[in-house]
């Protein structure tokens, strides 16, 4: 059996996917932060997504909207306007640094948990399975 194939290692790579996924769009946000009438957009919640596509093979996308630009997008996650966002400035723009700032810190403490779960279940199936570290 290969590692991917179970569901835990699966799960923790799709976690690490989906975190890859939503610091692009964080990144775009913040590029655009003084772009005039910009949207500040959000990705699907992981949640959703593993829900959407549990009883299912593989992931699907519904719809090419879903996808946005050249971003490598794990499929079943959707990216959206940010609903969230606050008011928009007078330019039009609704992307607030801070709120991304924070974000994007979150998300790489979000994806180090996941390597590190990632890794330590690595570790347990190495001792379980030969005895040894």
């Amino acid at each position: 059996m290969k590692l991917g194939e179970m569901s835990f290692f699966q799960l923790a790579s799709q976690r690490m996917s989906w975190l890859g996924t939503r610091q692009s769009v964080i990144s775009q946000n913040i590029a655009n932060a003084d772009t005039a009438n910009y949207k500040a957009k959000e990705i699907s919640a992981f949640d959703e997504m593993v829900q959407k596509n549990a009883p299912r093979q593989g992931l699907a996308v519904t719809s090419a909207q879903h996808i946005t630009g050249d971003q490598a997008t794990p499929e079943g996650v959707r990216v959206d306007i940010d609903r969230d966002a606050p008011e928009s400035s007078i330019s039009g723009n609704t992307v607030q640094l801070e709120q991304q700032t924070m974000a994007a810190a979150d998300v790489a403490g979000s994806y180090r948990l996941a390597a590190e779960l990632y890794r330590k279940g690595h570790a347990l199936l190495t001792i379980a399975a030969t005895g040894t570290r």
